[in-house]
This record gives structure tokens, C-alpha cells and sequence, in this order.
């Protein structure tokens, strides 16, 4: 039985030791080599944080955050990366989240660090990785771990203004892993490309499907992703099997033709997530490989990665959509309807809500939200028995495939985040020389919008909201009105907003 992520990286580097566990833009470790790291830097770490803690982790993608990871768990904490490129304002809002008395970050980023978590205490990785390790710490920190410990936090647009931080815990993880890698048949042969950022869970299935199986994992890194020869390249240069991509990244290569400059014939496994795969570029990357499996996968952070999978059928025409499919082992998806009945008939829209261990722990720090969320499952009375309401809503098909049919509040899907709309509403309200203002997102284009009465001008407008908000949050397009269209009931008419009839 495994309680702890960490014994998929002691397995592995048993198992495979002289293997290239990882690879980089500043080189390779071996499995054994990255176990090494991280012992030494959870005995340094183990000093400094008491078991539960939570510990910041200020980097960049790469090596040296994998071994923070890895190391802050050994030392008997949990992690949360916070990226270099989010704005002050926005780390701030996360750090209060977090309240973390430590944080690891690098030479690079030091004096930034040492700026922004001026309260908490700075360790530089690069002097953690030079402690000698110290076994009977470590394994004395190890016999007081469980399963349902948290294992990382990731953050998520709070609809109050402030980030959300979602907790997971080991078992979350290690239910799903499991079931993912053998289900797609990801093993130690496998090379994985890992698109994701290490703040976004799609990142979790790279991090830890390479741990558990002893595949290599291929951090590639995000100047890639503005550079679409050069990505084609580098996953034909690692001969790359295996991308657990978002569908935004995906689209950025078949929208430049990237396939048709070079087809990586390596890859045999392309998973996608995050948004609607739009059907034309689906097409393209079925034509450049089609003997590659595609895999359609659905689910919020909240329960762990994913919750259901659809393999595409080869010669299957999906020009009407792509199912989300059907749910993970050890976890059950069903609809509710307004009535917090089952919905059972097909074509019905109900709201998709998911039960099972790999839902998260819940918002940390904020009990209202995980009670809103996190509830009991109204269709069973007999005991408590947890489920996570997505707001999403689904409906099946008259075949019984579960369909994705939209939002059920305020919140969008946009570049493979979760977006509440209100929360840039916030930021956008709260600058001066804003009066009033509406976010909506065209479904169709892909397109946040922002409209605002005021007298700063959109450049200027723009510019504030690049310091306060992550650049997925930020509309593409800005208007300016003249006044903000209304009901007959004193309401923003959002339907005139988005036909353009505002002036």
C-alpha cells in the first residue's frame, strides 16, 4: 500500500536508478541523482518547517523546482509553487492565503523573494542541495505521514477577489495516478513533454505519471511556446511518446502549421484537457498522426486532475462534439437537476457533480468556500458522504455519453484556467477612472471581453491590469462606453453587450 507520492520516486530510482528521470533546459538527472537532491533538501528543509506546513516554492518550471517538491515533502510539508511572472499584487494576495513561514527559491529570484515574502523566511535551493542527507530525520518525519496530509496547493480564481487555493492530499493523487497510467498504458519506456506550468494541475499527471512509472520527464520550457519550430523540434529531438497537453497549447501548433513543418512520428498518446477541442484542429492532429490514441479528458482542480476520459474512436466523425466520457475508476459522475434530483434522461442539462477519493481536501484556508462546494451528497441520507458540485453542466446523449453543455455561474474556461469573471470585475472596478464595467467571454471566438465607463483610456487600463492580474485573466479586448446598457429591471443588458448595440 502506498501513503506517500514519494515511494513512486524511491521505486523508480530502485528500480531504474541509472535512468534520465528528468530533463531540462539546464540539463538531466538520473532517477537516482534526483532522489540524492531531494533527500538533501528535505534533511535542510526538515530544520526549518514542522510536518503539515506549508512552504513556498518561488521558481521557475524545471529541476530545481521538482526537487523543492520533493524535498519540502521529505522534510514533511506540502508545496505550492507561485510563479516569478505573476504580478506583485497577485502573489501577495496568495502568500496571505498561505501564511507560509518558508520560502525555497533560487539565486536567480532571490532578490525578488526577498521583496515580496519579506515576512517569511528565504532558503536558497542551491544551498540546500549541498546538506548532507540524514536518513533516520527523514525516515522519522516518514512514520508520521498519512495519506490524507495535503500534498500541494494550487490557485484558482476566487469570485471574493482573492485567489483560491485548492489542497490535495496524497491519496487524491496517488488514487488517480494510478489509475491514469494504466489505463493510457504509460510505462518506463515513455518520454513525457511536460506544456503545463508547475502551478496548473494538467502538470500533476506529467509530474507523477513519470514518478510512478519511471518514464523521463521533458520540461519543456515556455519560451517554446512562442516558438512553434522550435517546439516541433524539441519534441522530435527527445522523441517524445506521450503529451498530456492543455488544449490552448495544442492549438497554438496547428494554428502555425507546425505539423505540417515536421510531424514528431514519436508520439503515440496525445491527452487533452481544459477547453473544448475545437474540431478543425482535432482534425489536424488526427491527420499528421494517426496512428497516435487521443484522449479526451474533463474535470476541475478540485477532484484531483480529471474525473472522466473519452478515447476518440479513429474513424468516428466528432464534427457535433467530443464526449467527456466516462468516469475514472473509483470515481462516480452524475447530474443533478434543480431539484438536486438525478438526472437520467437524455438530453436533460444537469449540474456535473463528482464523488470519490480523489476529491480535494477543499479550500485551504477558507471554510465558507469548501462548504459551498464540498457538500453532502443530497441524493444519499443514509450517511455523510462528500461530493464537489463543479457548476459545470452536462447532459447524455441518447447513447448515454456524458456531454459538456457550459458554465452554471459566473465562471469561464479560458486558455486551460477556470476564470471567475467577477474577480476581473474587481480588479477592473477598483482602478481609478473606472466608473463601471462588465467582463463577458465569447464562447465561440475564445475571447475574454471587457467593457468599462470611465475616463482612463484602454492602453492605460491595460497596462494596471498586467499588474494585478495574470495575463490568462487579462481581456483581449477592452471598450469603452459611454454608459453601460440596462434592462428594463435596472440590470447590465449583457446581450447587447455582447451584440455590440452598446455605445
Amino acid at each position: 500500500m502506498i501513503y506517500n507520492v514519494l515511494n513512486y520516486l524511491e521505486e523508480s530510482a530502485c528500480c531504474y536508478p541509472d535512468k534520465t528521470a528528468v530533463i531540462d533546459e539546464q540539463g538531466s538527472c538520473s532517477y537516482a541523482e534526483l532522489q540524492d537532491c531531494c533527500k538533501r533538501i528535505g534533511t535542510g528543509l526538515s530544520s526549518k518547517i514542522k510536518i503539515g506546513m506549508p512552504v513556498i516554492a518561488y521558481m521557475e518550471k524545471g529541476m530545481n523546482a521538482l526537487g523543492a517538491f520533493f524535498g519540502i515533502v521529505y522534510a514533511g510539508g506540502f508545496y505550492s509553487l507561485l510563479s516569478p511572472e505573476l504580478p506583485k499584487t497577485r502573489l501577495a494576495q496568495m502568500k496571505s492565503v498561505l501564511q507560509a513561514e518558508v520560502v525555497i527559491t533560487d539565486r536567480e529570484h532571490q532578490a525578488a523573494a526577498e521583496e515580496i515574502f519579506s515576512d517569511a523566511k528565504i532558503v536558497l535551493i542551491e544551498e540546500l542541495k549541498t546538506v548532507q542527507i540524514e536518513e533516520e530525520v527523514l525516515t522519522s518525519i516518514r512514520q508520521r505521514s498519512i495519506d490524507g496530509n495535503p500534498l500541494y496547493v494550487n490557485f484558482t480564481s476566487g469570485s471574493t477577489g482573492t485567489p483560491k487555493g485548492i489542497a490535495v492530499s496524497h491519496r487524491s493523487v496517488i488514487d488517480f495516478i494510478g489509475c491514469f497510467t494504466e489505463l493510457f498504458s504509460i510505462t518506463k519506456e515513455d518520454v513525457i513533454a511536460n506544456q503545463a506550468p508547475f502551478d496548473f494541475d494538467v502538470s500533476v499527471k506529467d509530474i507523477y505519471s513519470a514518478m510512478r512509472t519511471g518514464a523521463t520527464l521533458v520540461i519543456l520550457p515556455r519560451r517554446l511556446f512562442s516558438a512553434p519550430a522550435e517546439l516541433i523540434d524539441a519534441l522530435c529531438q527527445y522523441k517524445i511518446t506521450t503529451m498530456i497537453w492543455a488544449v490552448s497549447a495544442l492549438c497554438l501548433i496547428s494554428i502555425c502549421h507546425g505539423l505540417d513543418y515536421k510531424t514528431p512520428e514519436t508520439i503515440k498518446k496525445v491527452l487533452f484537457s481544459g477547453e473544448v477541442m475545437p474540431y478543425k484542429h482535432l482534425n489536424n492532429w488526427r491527420e499528421h498522426l494517426p496512428e497516435a490514441q487521443f484522449v479526451n479528458l474533463y474535470g476541475p482542480t478540485e477532484i484531483t486532475c480529471n474525473c472522466t476520459y473519452h478515447i476518440l474512436e479513429p474513424e468516428r466523425d466528432y464534427k457535433n462534439g467530443i464526449p467527456i466520457g466516462i468516469p475514472f475508476p473509483n470515481e462516480n459522475v452524475f447530474l443533478l437537476d434543480e431539484g438536486d434530483q438525478k438526472v437520467r434522461e437524455p438530453e436533460t442539462i444537469g449540474e456535473i457533480c463528482v464523488r470519490g477519493t480523489a476529491l480535494a481536501l477543499g479550500y485551504y484556508r477558507s471554510p465558507e468556500q469548501t462548504a459551498a462546494c464540498f457538500v453532502q451528497n443530497p441524493v444519499n441520507t443514509a450517511f455523510p458522504e462528500r461530493i464537489y458540485r463543479t457548476g459545470d453542466l452536462g447532459r447524455y446523449s441518447e447513447n448515454r455519453e456524458l456531454y459538456f453543455s457550459g458554465r452554471k455561474d459566473f465562471q469561464v474556461k479560458y486558455m486551460g484556467h477556470r476564470i471567475e469573471l467577477e474577480e476581473v470585475e474587481g480588479a477592473m472596478s477598483a482602478i481609478d477612472g473606472v466608473e463601471r464595467c462588465r467582463c463577458t467571454f465569447d464562447t465561440r471566438r475564445s475571447k475574454l471581453k471587457g467593457y468599462y465607463v470611465g475616463t482612463v483610456e484602454k492602453d492605460a487600463l491595460h497596462a494596471i491590469l498586467q499588474q494585478q492580474l495574470p495575463v490568462y485573466m487579462i481581456p483581449g479586448q477592452l471598450k469603452r462606453l459611454e454608459a453601460m446598457p440596462l434592462t428594463k429591471n435596472g440590470k447590465i443588458d449583457v446581450t447587447r453587450l455582447e451584440e455590440g448595440k452598446a455605445k
